[in-house]
């Protein structure tokens, strides 16, 4: 046993050494190309990431700039009081985003709109949320918050689909907290 325990501390010594000097004790295997490190992005563009359609975050309008109305019409465009899907950009602002919901909240010239984004992530007792519990929305039937704190101009061909209306007592709730936080008008 005393030899192959040194046969084998000799074989690790010429390996190691061959190794130093570039010599193989074994055969390499093949090379291998390297793949992508990540998936590819899909090459069809969701409605509201690009160009003139793009959701943009936008800075508030000021003090009464904004009149905060509640009109939905199940039609299929955008309107006051609807939850609309949409893609949404980050905070970061560097290019990604996702599809998400988002609640409009008035008009933003003759194609646009002014809309908060809806997550289903708990924000209970962060003052930029405001709870509206569960709708139609949401497939899953997930509570839902509403971002008080970033406003979005959604174009009206930038959105995926219509969802659903919140209905006038909840869409309340939040037109009053807007105008509480920006001083904007409601004709709720």
């Amino acid at each position: 046993m005393a030899s192959r325990d040194g046969r084998g501390t000799l074989t690790s010594l010429v390996r190691g050494i061959l190794g130093l000097f570039g010599g193989r004790s074994r055969p390499s295997a093949p090379a291998r190309t390297p793949g992508p490190s990540r998936p590819t992005a899909p090459t069809t563009l969701s409605p509201g990431q690009d160009g003139q359609t793009a959701t943009r975050e936008v800075r508030p309008p000021a003090r009464g700039g904004l009149t905060i109305r509640y009109a939905p019409q199940r039609d299929g465009a955008p309107d006051a009081g609807e939850v609309v899907w949409t893609w949404v950009p980050y905070e970061e602002n560097d290019g990604r985003g996702k599809d998400r919901p988002v609640l409009v909240i008035g008009h933003d010239g003759a194609d646009r709109v002014f809309a908060v984004r809806l997550t289903s992530k708990a924000h209970d007792g962060d003052r930029d949320y405001l709870s509206i519990g569960t709708g139609a929305w949401d497939s899953q039937g997930r509570p839902s918050w509403v971002d008080i704190e970033l406003l979005y101009s959604v174009h009206v061909r930038g959105m995926r689909r219509e969802a659903a209306a919140l209905d006038r007592r909840r869409f309340a709730g939040v037109a009053a907290a807007l105008q509480g936080r920006y001083g904007w008008l409601s004709e709720v």
